[in-house]
């Protein structure tokens, strides 16, 4: 069973349901119903014509369950809308359905969640851990999401911050998640940035770039995670830095500075230093400024935390640390990683045994626990 095709395939036959009139809920519904059969019966009998085989049968499922006894007649003539079997158009709506899911019924954060879960292809779970809420608060979002537009006309698209949320969101949990979906979100932000003059579109796909760059380096072979000063520098991709950066730099010609483009500003100069030790901390904290000044966000502030360190030492580090929330993820290993600089490796053994408890997958996890066994054993 090919599950990279079925989950390239869902969201052309998500739009292609709701274009023929079809309500978004219910059209997700038919087909997540298409893609479990398609689990099923393909492994024995694969189509000819994936797409066309999934649009048929989600289309078929989306009929059953609006049918009843009552309105047998009905029934019987819709049949005749039922899509015939054959190719089915070759269109990617994926950013189309990224817009539609934004709808202005909803409230931002209802918009994402929704997109991802119906759009993007993550699970509540992922959904949850990127919006550092519980799983069952992100289940009851997206259900409220779902019920407030299973009515509504899909006519009037989300606004692009929205919709640019998204795609950052997609692209991290493909960078660093489960599933694989970081070339998905370069592409469809590529597609948007085509279409659409915005410094902070510009921004992203800068930032995803000068991401995506360092990606063959962030593993090791068995899958171990290297963190970044470790990394082989040789090996990252200069030609998609040298785009990102091009990029990034005329986004902010324009002078219309926004998260994206300053998170970006990070990323550049991590990937303009030759080595770790001659990054440009300093740099790095004034940009962290700008992020918290535009976000306010908590994962901003640890990472300015741990800057801090880079650049005045690990005492100051660990003050702008102490002004955080404890329960923040990656606080103890941020709060260990700096307790070992400033010469307390006992300290720090016992944070990073902390921190791998509650680690957000077994890759982080793994890598903590070497941690505290390095120091530990006193390597």
């Amino acid at each position: 069973m090919n599950e990279a095709l079925l989950r390239s395939l869902t969201p052309s036959v998500l739009g292609i349901l709701v274009r023929r009139g079809a309500d978004f809920a219910a059209a997700e519904d038919a087909v997540q119903d298409a893609l479990l059969e398609a689990v099923r019966v393909w492994p024995a009998d694969p189509p000819r014509d994936a797409k066309g085989w999934l649009v048929t049968v989600a289309w078929r499922r989306f009929l059953d369950a609006t049918r009843s006894d009552a309105a047998r007649r009905r029934r019987e003539d819709l049949l005749d809308e039922e899509p015939a079997p054959g190719p089915a158009p070759a269109v990617d709506d994926t950013l189309q359905l990224y817009f539609l899911c934004a709808h202005p019924s909803l409230t931002p954060a209802s918009a994402v969640a929704l997109t991802l879960r119906a759009v993007g292809g993550l699970t509540t779970r992922q959904i949850a851990r990127a919006y550092l809420v519980p799983e069952a608060t992100m289940a009851q979002r997206i259900s409220r999401a779902k019920r407030t537009v299973s009515g509504v006309r899909f006519d009037r698209p989300g606004d692009v911050a929205t919709v640019l949320r998204v795609l950052y969101l997609v692209f991290n949990e493909g960078y660093s998640g489960d599933v694989d979906l970081a070339a998905e979100a370069i592409r469809l932000t590529r597609q948007l940035a085509a279409s659409i003059d915005h410094p902070e579109v510009a921004g992203l796909l800068a930032l995803m770039l000068l991401h995506h760059a360092r990606r063959a380096t962030r593993t090791a072979p068995d899958g171990s995670l290297v963190p970044l000063a470790e990394q082989a520098r040789s090996r990252w991709d200069t030609a998609a830095i040298a785009e990102g950066v091009g990029i990034l730099q005329a986004a902010l010609a324009r002078d219309r500075l926004g998260e994206f483009q300053a998170q970006a500003a990070v990323a550049a100069l991590h990937a303009d230093a030759p080595t770790a030790e001659e990054t440009d901390w300093v740099q790095i904290v004034e940009w962290y400024d700008e992020l918290v000044r535009l976000t306010d966000s908590p994962v901003v502030r640890l990472n300015r935390a741990v800057a801090v360190g880079e650049a005045d030492g690990p005492r100051a580090g660990l003050a702008a640390l102490a002004e955080l929330d404890g329960s923040l993820p990656r606080h103890t290993a941020a709060a260990a990683y700096l307790h070992e600089r400033d010469g307390d490796p006992v300290t720090a053994a016992r944070l990073y045994a902390e921190a791998a408890r509650h680690a957000p997958s077994v890759a982080e996890r793994d890598y903590l626990i070497r941690q505290a066994a390095r120091i530990n054993t006193g390597r």
